[in-house]
């Protein structure tokens, strides 16, 4: 009812009394007017009148009556499961926010009763891109109290590293140092962390049902916008990937070069998927029936075994074609094999972390199981080891705008010969090279909003791409060409041999005589006595790249995260510190400027 139509019914209030109360609530939003009812409530049974500063600092302090679901993703994972809880909240009616941590303000960490962090870890133990900030204030003097705040961790990580979602406990240690409260327990999962996730996410949000105050209003979700040119949402993706035809699959490394590089075209006609230059491409694969053939034999079984997979009975040949992971081990497989088989060789391994990870990222299912000769298992107790396959990540070598219904991908073939002299091949690389033109193959994109051109095509950028690095570049070129763009582009580029590996070198020549590219380094390492990498080029050109950099320059890399991407990044420092006249301390918070400006990207793997 109205405050208008009291005036007509038998009321307590005098009429300047309701003229008062009329003009009192009539810019009050409806928060603001649920909680002077609750005031009013408690005046009118007995409590103290409060004075103008006590009202501000009871609505100070009143509950923020809504869950935040915060992401750190670097690949798509994190960001995906969050959507998926943060949808979840909003159907049990809860009001939900859900924001990237490249976009939330730490300041906004005091008003947050209700925090559910999904974040990955990136690299030897880093944070994502879009986490880096915010993980570093959390550990820093600028840390804020944080008594308020109840918060829940689920990190993502791969058990092959070092350094298990390693992001995610720092997040949990960091929070509750903050005085913050742990309202369920940190779950760490591994590559294959869709069911333990799912699982944990719902009893985390029977917990906030049960203790968050929510103040009215309609549940909703604040959706995390793409930024800059917005593209339209896809039916395809990870769960449900579009199944694409492959038009061309070359070799565009040379006949005598060490390594076989490959140039894959794949038609995108009809299926509306849209990407931008930056972006990846995730690509499911099928493991090679003649690897799959050798596994069988090995355990002793014949393939014609039935195993349960989601719930349907299929033949154990077929589950491990589609559904198992065998070229890429992890210790827990070394763990479990070493005890199913006895092998006191592999339980001597498995009970040391570090070399259980070494050996599990130097051998693959296979090799791991013919350590130990003459073991026979069952189907069930092969695939009870197994991880689910998971789809691989390719930096997208192309811009929409150039090449439209199609998608380009520059990939390297894995080979390599066992310890016996037995070829090895990687999962997703053998497959793709073994799919004719015409063949199909099951795709999805996956945004990188950590790895974009900058929004002004008068701004200048520094790419560093080595080897199959230079994908994206490509793409950035192509992209930049269609824009018109008036900024300098300034290309560093390596790889083993000139005659060899000169990756689309045509291309870039082209883009040199029409003046797009500005400047081309190049770095072939086998090409002299003397090892030559994209490192040594930035540091041979450290006044101009200093000056680039002080007009406003972005800064690129991608390629090698173990050795490449270090070396690059300490490079960086060095020219700032030298170029620039600072200190060590002074050059890398210099650079650490750059990335929190979005200025300094990388897309490493």
């Amino acid at each position: 009812m109205l405050l208008k139509e009291l005036s007509s019914l038998t009321s307590p209030l005098s009429d300047m009394q309701l003229s008062k109360l009329q003009q009192a609530v009539a810019e009050l939003n409806p928060n603001q007017l649920a909680w002077v009812s609750g005031y009013l409530s408690g005046i009118s049974q007995g409590g103290a009148v409060a004075t103008t500063g006590a009202v501000a600092t009871a609505a100070a302090a009143a509950p923020a009556g809504k869950l935040t679901v915060l992401f750190g993703s670097q690949t798509g994972n994190s960001k995906g499961v969050a959507e998926e809880l943060a949808a979840e909240a909003k159907s049990k009616g809860l009001p939900v926010q859900l924001k990237s941590m490249a976009d939330y303000k730490a300041k906004d960490l005091k008003s947050e009763t209700h925090m559910i962090i999904v974040v990955s870890t990136n690299g030897e133990g880093e944070a994502p891109d879009d986490a880096a900030e915010l993980h570093e204030l959390l550990a820093s003097k600028k840390a804020p109290k944080l008594p308020n705040l109840n918060y829940a961790v689920l990190a993502l990580g791969d058990s092959s590293y070092e350094f298990f979602c390693q992001t995610g406990k720092d997040f949990d240690e960091r929070l509750a140092a903050c005085g913050a409260k742990g309202f369920l327990d940190r779950i760490d999962c591994d590559v294959d962390y869709e069911g333990p996730a799912k699982e944990w996410g719902s009893k985390a949000l029977v917990i906030v049902e049960e203790t968050l105050e929510v103040g009215g209003g309609d549940a909703q979700v604040v959706q995390l916008p793409v930024g800059g040119q917005e593209l339209a949402a896809s039916q395809y993706d990870k769960k449900n990937p579009y199944t694409a035809t492959l038009a061309t699959n070359q070799k565009i490394t040379g006949r005598n070069s060490n390594k076989d590089v490959r140039h894959f075209e794949i038609s995108l006609e009809e299926s509306g998927i849209q990407y931008r230059a930056g972006d990846a491409l995730g690509v499911w694969f099928e493991n090679d029936p003649k690897l799959v053939a050798k596994v069988v034999k090995q355990v002793g079984l014949k393939g014609d075994e039935e195993v349960e997979v989601d719930g349907n009975k299929v033949t154990l040949t077929e589950a491990l074609v589609a559904n198992f992971e065998l070229t890429q081990s992890y210790p827990g497989f070394v763990e479990k094999y070493a005890e199913l088989s006895g092998s006191k060789k592999l339980a001597k391994i498995a009970a040391d972390k570090a070399q259980a990870r070494e050996y599990a990222n130097n051998h693959q299912i296979l090799d791991i199981l013919a350590a130990k000769k003459g073991v026979k298992l069952s189907a069930e107790e092969l695939v009870g080891m197994l991880r689910r396959i998971t789809p691989r990540l390719y930096s997208i070598a192309s811009s929409q705008a150039e090449v439209d219904e199609e998608v380009h991908l520059t990939v390297g073939m894995v080979e390599f010969d066992n310890a016996k002299g037995e070829a090895r091949s990687g999962g997703a690389t053998g497959f793709l090279k073994r799919l004719e033109e015409g063949g199909e193959v099951k795709v999805f994109v996956e945004h990188n909003d950590n790895f974009r051109l900058p929004a002004d095509t008068n701004t200048p950028v520094i790419m560093v791409g080595p080897g199959t690095g230079v994908a994206p570049f490509r793409a950035f070129m192509q992209e930049r060409e269609a824009q018109d763009a008036d900024g300098k582009n300034w290309m560093f580029f390596g790889d083993q041999t000139f005659t060899e590996d000169f990756l689309y070198q045509v291309e870039w020549r082209s883009y040199l005589s029409s003046g797009l590219l500005t400047k081309m380094d190049v770095a072939f390492s086998r090409d002299q006595e003397e090892k030559v990498y994209v490192q040594h080029r930035l540091l041979e050109n450290a006044a101009e790249v200093y000056q680039w950099l002080e007009e406003g320059a972005h800064f690129y890399i991608c390629g090698d995260a173990n050795r490449m991407a270090k070396d690059v990044n300490d490079a960086l420092v060095q020219i700032v510190q030298e170029q620039g006249s600072k200190s060590q301390e002074q050059a890398e918070e210099y650079v650490s400027e750059l990335r929190r400006a979005k200025r300094y990207q990388r897309d490493v793997y």
